[in-house]
């Protein structure tokens, strides 16, 4: 998907999260913000959100010398989302479509992100959590899904956000950790999961877990490890959590299916559907 002019806003709203994050220096931040600024000016708007938001929070890093600015959002969100993990375990057990409750706390789950929600507190994170359950979905896609994911031998599951993957693990566990691989980010960006916080939420535990030797908040198959570009040509099936691997990969040609909430207009209108709906959708590509 290409950038925007709508995608401007967000990435200077982006860039005075993170350094507000990493220093309290005013200083600093106005640097920074300049900078945003500046390399906002000069984009290229047919390359995705993701791959301008790599470059302007790789810059942010450098100058405030932290690698990770969000690692206390990431590790309070993974623990929040962990606190609810066995209520939502038992709700699953005892659900009439297990695999349909999976698939809806999953999407639900991706509503922690800090790339677009930055002010997003638990209450609301539980709220949204909580009713995904009984929310208006279209889930004519459920049973195509659910064959294809039967029928695979090899499934890369790309993962979002710390926090958000502690949901995931309830649609890995319904199709089966033996023949998925979870993938995330080689290094920090935003609040991105990456291997210590996939650790953290428990995921190492249930499924193999690698990433993709990159740092973008999405998924920009030319700046990935080799490894990970050879795995991810040979997949069956490819799951794509959440609006950056969205916005990387909606026109890439291969058997994805995307699984996340729209949180934003732009995405909403790329994809056809109201802002806050859920979204299960094979690619079209």
């Amino acid at each position: 998907m290409q950038t925007y002019l709508d995608c401007i806003p967000c990435f200077i709203r982006q860039s005075l999260d993170a350094v507000k994050l990493a220093t309290d220096n005013q200083k600093v931040q106005e640097q920074i913000i300049h900078h945003a600024l500046d390399l906002a000016g000069k984009m290229d708007f047919c390359s995705s959100p993701p791959a301008m938001a790599q470059i302007i929070h790789r810059k942010i890093r450098t100058l405030v010398k932290n690698d990770d600015p969000y690692k206390q959002k990431k590790q309070h969100f993974n623990e929040f989302a962990l606190s609810l993990f066995p209520k939502f375990k038992d709700l699953i057990a005892n659900s009439e479509k297990p695999f349909e409750a999976a698939i809806r706390l999953a999407i639900a789950g991706n509503i922690i992100d800090l790339g677009v929600i930055s002010s997003l507190g638990l209450p609301e994170a539980e709220c949204v959590i909580n009713n995904a359950l009984i929310d208006s979905f279209d889930a004519t896609e459920i049973g195509r899904f659910k064959t294809e994911a039967e029928n695979a031998k090899d499934i890369l599951y790309l993962a979002d956000n710390a926090g958000e993957i502690v949901f995931d693990r309830f649609l890995i566990e319904q199709i089966g950790a033996d023949k998925i691989t979870f993938v995330v980010k080689g290094s920090a960006v935003i609040n991105d999961a990456t291997i210590d916080d996939s650790r953290a939420a428990g995921l190492t535990d249930i499924v193999k877990v690698i990433d993709n030797g990159d740092d973008a908040p999405g998924t920009i198959l030319e700046s990935c490890s080799k490894y990970f570009q050879e795995r991810f040509k040979k997949a069956d099936l490819i799951i794509s959590k959440g609006q950056g691997n969205y916005e990387t990969l909606s026109r890439v040609r291969q058997n994805i299916y995307f699984i996340l909430k729209a949180k934003c207009p732009v995405i909403a209108r790329d994809i056809g559907c109201e802002i806050g709906h859920m979204i299960l959708q094979k690619s079209k590509a």
